[in-house]
């Protein structure tokens, strides 16, 4: 095997990951990605389809796998796999290239394995997160774990929150994105006592209870929810 026929074949293996990774993956991207042209990327994905990868086109938008499609299962939790998406946050941050790009590659291979449904909701909360590096690393907050799983399965978050003023008040909340700044963790979620979306911080939680009544899911992004409230 020539030089050539390896760094095909070590793509072809990306672009199945990335395929497993993504619910719809378009050319251009790929092609970006592995800076290589479209056609490239075209015959790489009609030699997974002859090799049986059974990868199907969304006309306008991209390919996607077949669903039920993929390789043998990882044993994670949902909380494991959420605690792996965080730790990508953290070492976004990191100064050293190599690293953010070796961690993150290790991450798509992961996400690459889980269940679809396990995958769907890693990727959202891995685009409902953002992190600054606390200074101070104090702990302050021990409810992100219960948090995270009422995000990305859409379930209402009942709690005891204490305001700037010292008052407590019972709050049913809809989470949509978790945000660390350098002093708090904080909670955006919509408020159904204030009718609104609000800042929560986790410092000021006293008591937090998952309930079993789901909510319909925020058709927005982070981004489109800062750029709409800027």
């Amino acid at each position: 095997m020539n030089e050539n026929d390896t760094k095909r074949l070590s793509r072809l293996t990306a672009i199945l990951t990335q395929l497993q990774t993504k619910r719809l993956t378009t050319a251009t991207s790929l092609a970006e990605k592995f800076k290589v042209s479209l056609r490239t990327i075209y015959r790489d994905i009609s030699a997974l389809i002859q090799a049986g990868v059974p990868i199907l086109t969304e006309e306008g938008k991209g390919y996607t796998l077949m669903e039920g499609y993929k390789m043998p299962p990882v044993m994670f939790s949902e909380s494991q796999a959420n605690a792996l998406i965080l730790a990508e946050q953290l070492v976004l941050k990191n100064k050293d290239a190599s690293f953010i790009k070796d961690y993150t590659e290790a991450i798509d291979k992961i996400k690459a394995v889980l269940r679809y449904s396990e995958r769907e909701k890693v990727n959202l909360l891995a685009d409902r997160t953002r992190f600054e590096q606390n200074v101070n690393r104090k702990r302050n907050s021990n409810n992100i774990s219960q948090i995270q799983y009422a995000l990305t399965n859409f379930l209402l978050i009942k709690m005891e929150y204490i305001n700037e003023k010292n008052a407590m008040t019972i709050r049913n909340i809809e989470p949509f994105a978790l945000i660390s700044t350098t002093e708090n963790w904080l909670l955006i979620a919509w408020c159904r006592l204030r009718n609104e979306f609000r800042y929560f911080r986790l410092d000021r939680v006293s008591k937090l209870e998952i309930l079993t009544e789901k909510f319909e899911q925020h058709k927005m992004t982070l981004q489109q929810f800062f750029d709409k409230t800027s």
